[in-house]
């Protein structure tokens, strides 16, 4: 597993084979400035919600690489009618095998509106167990209990905990 941090809370993960890019703000980011945009390759782009400091590259690596964007179902329908229709939406709670690993969404507890102004649907994080590592990605979410029952989904190692910033986090799990 390869892990890429961007700055923010963007990053991407290379798992068995496929590239994951997660909250693509790369352009308008100060601590992504030394990196190009157009260079970075996506299979899959995983949204939290839908504020422009998660989303703002979002569209464009979407089109450019043809990538697969999974979210809440508001922001997957706003992607749509942006003209990309390789989407997969999901929901708090919800689990999806993909061709990586399986991926179930958390809750998360932040808002969630697009650029335009549209509802962008319930925030989540995300929880990956994969052939090559387990990590979990909180997006936004303000600490709470429910973080607590992680650990009984994936068998969390803390030694591996990566903060962002004080309030964004990857795991990358054993």
């Amino acid at each position: 597993m390869k892990f890429t941090y961007y700055g923010h809370s963007s990053f991407a993960v290379e798992v068995k084979g496929k590239k994951i890019v997660f909250d693509p703000f790369i352009t308008h980011n100060e601590l992504a400035k030394s990196i190009d945009v157009n260079q970075i390759e996506a299979d899959y782009i995983f949204v939290s919600h839908g504020h422009n400091d998660h989303v703002a590259d979002l569209m464009a690596l979407a089109q450019r690489t043809g990538a697969t964007v999974v979210g809440a179902y508001e922001l997957t329908e706003w992607v749509r009618k942006q003209g990309h229709e390789q989407v997969h939406p999901m929901n708090t709670g919800g689990r999806w095998n993909f061709d990586f690993g399986t991926v179930k969404c958390t809750v998360a507890h932040h808002s969630s509106g697009l650029p335009d102004g549209s509802y962008g649907g319930n925030p989540m994080g995300f929880l990956f167990t994969t052939g090559e590592g387990n990590f979990y990605y909180a997006g936004d979410t303000a600490l709470t209990f429910d973080m607590e029952l992680i650990p009984r989904w994936a068998k969390l190692d803390s030694r591996y905990c990566r903060s962002a910033t004080t309030s964004r986090w990857a795991w990358k799990m054993r």
